[in-house]
């Protein structure tokens, strides 16, 4: 797990990447929130890699409104991002934040939940991304707050009120929130968030479609496409999908860009294997029909130099 955490901070922070203007200058979101279903909003961040002019609004962070309560899907990267999130919330109602549920441990999903449990909200994620920020949270917030700098200002890591293993149910009042673990996908604790009144699904890092999947040193790309096949598609079919980077879509354009991308990623490795072919053919391999998703040019050779790397040990 260490080494994906540190892939995380390596993806985020070392590599330089075009500065796209921020949508949203009022604001240290990215983006204004988006309407995806009734009560269903979501602010989609950049899809880039965390930079202090997008103030680490590089994932999705979205919020359901039931009759009685709020729930946040992602705690943010930071305590201001966090409030932040909190305003534009307050704009469509005045019900209290009651939950909020890290999609994984990564720091975009994460240091921001110390604003939500100063407002009494419970702050929840799957077992293995609790583990992943109570060891590494503070390597995270480190490396955010040199690069986010007076904008990480407030920012700490702090417990978890609670945590679940594969299905946990939570009623806001009229609409339903069911977190579920499907199995392993690109990093710890991945998880996905049903609004079964809303046909919604707020899928999180396990679906990507307009941000080339980032492939991390232990990242196991055979068990991500066995929980795509076995559990997601029947899961996310016919549903709108929310995913962890990337605008609301459906189910057919993420199966294209994750599930597609890792066989073909793989397939092609294969062959290069059954060649006798090297690490460098790896980083070779013609990738150019994904070169129009964001973070292509810094993610597609690492990629491939890590699935040949673990392919050799299958």
């Amino acid at each position: 797990m260490r080494a994906v955490f540190l892939a995380c901070l390596l993806f985020s922070g070392s590599v330089s990447a075009e500065i796209i203007p921020d949508k949203y200058p009022e604001s240290l979101l990215y983006s204004a929130p988006v309407k995806v279903a009734d009560g269903v909003w979501s602010a989609i961040g950049q899809t880039q890699y965390y930079n202090y002019e997008n103030a680490g609004h590089n994932n999705n962070l979205s919020f359901v409104i039931g009759n009685e309560a709020v729930l946040v899907v992602n705690g943010g990267s930071s305590y201001l991002l966090a409030k932040a999130l909190h305003d534009e919330i307050k704009k469509h109602t005045a019900l209290p934040v009651k939950y909020v549920v890290d999609e994984n441990g990564q720091s975009h999903a994460a240091l921001g939940n110390g604003y939500w449990k100063a407002l009494g909200a419970e702050v929840i994620a799957h077992t293995d991304a609790a583990d992943e920020i109570e060891s590494h949270g503070l390597d995270g917030l480190t490396n955010l707050q040199a690069i986010l700098k007076e904008r990480s200002d407030g920012t700490e890591v702090v417990v978890l009120d609670r945590t679940f293993d594969d299905q946990l149910v939570l009623d806001l009042g009229g609409i339903t929130a069911e977190l579920h673990y499907l199995g392993a996908a690109h990093s710890p604790g991945d998880i996905s968030v049903l609004i079964p009144e809303r046909n919604v699904v707020i899928a999180g890092d396990i679906a990507f479609h307009e941000r080339m999947l980032p492939i991390f040193p232990d990242t196991d790309t055979a068990a991500w496409l066995e929980t795509w096949q076995q559990s997601f598609t029947e899961f996310a079919k016919g549903k709108v999908i929310v995913p962890g980077h990337g605008g609301p879509t459906d189910f057919a354009t993420v199966d294209r860009y994750t599930r597609g991308y890792l066989v073909f990623l793989r397939g092609k490795v294969g062959e290069l294997l059954e060649e006798g072919g090297t690490l460098e053919d790896a980083y070779a391999i013609d990738q150019s029909s994904y070169r129009h998703l964001e973070t292509f040019e810094e993610l597609a050779a690492k990629n491939a130099g890590r699935v040949f790397e673990a392919m050799e040990f299958e």
